[in-house]
């Protein structure tokens, strides 16, 4: 099928197809003309590399990762993709524990400022008016 097909297939936009043969995530055969051709198989292939994607994996990531799918009986490839998901998980580990702090940092300085406002707003009684 040809990349419009496969992005109608997949929703998946030619520009994103794109880049993920670029990445080597994708393959596609080209005709004499020069335009990709891509196999059924490439439909499951999209769907996988969009499931790792929301997983939080970077293109990177999953191109290693996905030869664990391509060569399923390999042990040295299950054990380089397993050692490369548990890297990708201790990341994503200290990534979170760093938006912890700043998320405990930035209520800090909200209940500073929540104070503030409200000496503020005590301070400023409101001045009868004679007439």
């Amino acid at each position: 099928m040809r990349i419009g097909e496969l992005s109608k297939r997949t929703g998946v936009s030619p520009r994103s197809l794109r880049y993920y043969e670029d990445q080597g995530l994708l393959t596609s055969s080209r005709s004499d003309a020069g335009q990709r051709h891509y196999s059924d198989a490439a439909v499951q292939r999209v769907s996988l590399i969009r499931q790792l994607l929301e997983a939080g994996l970077s293109s990177r990531v999953i191109a290693t990762v996905l030869p664990c799918v391509d060569v399923p009986g390999d042990l040295d490839v299950a054990e380089e993709t397993f050692t490369a998901m548990m890297r990708e998980r201790d990341r994503i580990d200290a990534e979170i524990a760093h938006l912890i702090e700043t998320r405990d940092a930035l209520d800090v300085l909200i209940r500073a400022n929540s104070r503030h406002r409200a000496e503020l707003s005590t301070a400023r009684e409101p001045v009868a008016q004679e007439v």
